[in-house]
């Protein structure tokens, strides 16, 4: 792969769109109680606000988005569960699971999301990972691919342990990552669920205040141990734009969620960076009926944009040295990448074929060298 420059006109072009306003004053974020505290634009990964978000600190029920994210995505939420006797009498918060009860892993994710069940969590754990160790390996390496590089789980639930420990900005990457998952946000946006399985009737009412009063909440969880404090990985949505935030040992953990989701929805807004369609690039085709190829952006690139202020973004186009025939319209053929404050990698979009390209034949390579004769 390579990195293409001869877009960079065009999208200087993009770019000046947001840069002719003359640059606004430095945002002055809240003012949180909690040891460590971020927001994020969810699409792009982009810092919004932040507290000592590089420090390491417990999580404590928090955990729990990586264990649901493992399970939704290597589990069939539809499979029952047999619950063994160590996710019996589990210390902390609990749905009361019964020696050997019988319960679907749809039905345990609601009681782990929505309850906060430390049980269900090590249900899910011997189900997923046959048995906590190994599936606290599952998790680190999971986090890691994420890019949460601070992070390290020994428990799929959050009780103390010293080796347990994340950063706000870390939990916050996990949580930007789970809330892609379609069947992760309608869980933890639910406020209550009825369990469909199981030995006795559940209802489960969901601890996050953020969504019954906080407009566009739509997630996700909360945590409480004494060695951990107070925290709460948050979200909600509007007018397109998802911000997720995270509040590590937090005593007023709502009141300081609010004021952070304010401030991100104040102060900032998606803005198209290059629209789905837009040509990119220009590629080197090999083998077909031409030898060039317009590539354009496969979805509208979004990106947050302080209000009154001007976008700071870079980006870099990632194509192939030459792409071979035959190409199909719509064909992935790269991506293009986009770069916040110091260069980091915020995000990538993919770029596809503008047009098709049929292989060349026999004939078309016939009449080329005719006309070198001639």
């Amino acid at each position: 792969m390579r990195r293409a420059k001869g877009w960079a006109a065009a999208l200087l072009c993009v770019l000046l769109l947001y840069t002719l306003t003359p640059p606004a004053l430095a945002l002055t974020g809240p003012k949180v109680s909690a040891a460590g505290a971020v927001l994020l634009e969810a699409g792009t990964g982009k810092v919004l606000f932040e507290k000592n978000a590089a420090q390491k600190l417990p999580m404590a029920s928090t955990t729990k988005v990586m264990t649901a994210l493992l399970a939704i995505e290597l589990g069939d939420l539809d499979e029952i569960v047999s619950t063994d006797a160590s996710a019996y009498g589990v210390e902390g918060s609990s749905i009361y699971l019964k020696l050997q009860e019988e319960l679907s892993l749809r039905d345990l994710l609601y009681g782990l999301m929505l309850a906060s069940g430390n049980d269900a969590a090590v249900a899910i754990a011997v189900h997923i990972g046959q048995g906590v160790e190994r599936f606290a390996e599952m998790m680190n390496a999971r986090a890691k691919r994420i890019g949460a590089v601070n992070t390290n789980f020994v428990t799929p639930n959050g009780l103390p342990n010293d080796d347990h420990y994340t950063t706000a900005y870390d939990l916050a990457l996990i949580a930007a990552e789970a809330m892609k998952n379609e069947t992760f946000r309608e869980i933890v946006s639910a406020q209550y669920y009825r369990a469909q399985t199981g030995a006795v009737p559940r209802t489960f009412k969901n601890k996050n205040k953020i969504l019954w009063n906080y407009e566009g909440g739509n997630g996700i969880k909360t945590g409480y141990t004494k060695a951990a404090g107070r925290c709460l990985v948050f979200a909600a949505r509007r007018d397109g734009m998802q911000l997720v935030g995270v509040v590590l040992n937090c005593p007023s953990m709502f009141e300081d969620a609010a004021q952070m989701l304010d401030f991100g929805m104040d102060n900032y807004e998606l803005a198209p960076l290059v629209r789905a369609g837009d040509r990119v690039a220009v590629a080197q085709v090999r083998g077909g009926m031409k030898n060039s190829l317009e590539l354009v952006a496969g979805q509208d690139i979004m990106v947050p944009v302080e209000r009154g202020n001007r976008a700071q973004y870079r980006t870099r186009v990632v194509v192939a040295d030459v792409i071979r025939a035959p190409v199909q319209a719509g064909q992935a053929c790269g991506y293009v990448e986009v770069l916040g404050d110091e260069g980091r990698l915020l995000t990538r979009f993919e770029l596809t074929a503008g047009s098709a390209v049929d292989a060349a034949s026999w004939f078309y390579y016939f009449k080329k060298a005719a006309k070198h004769i001639a």
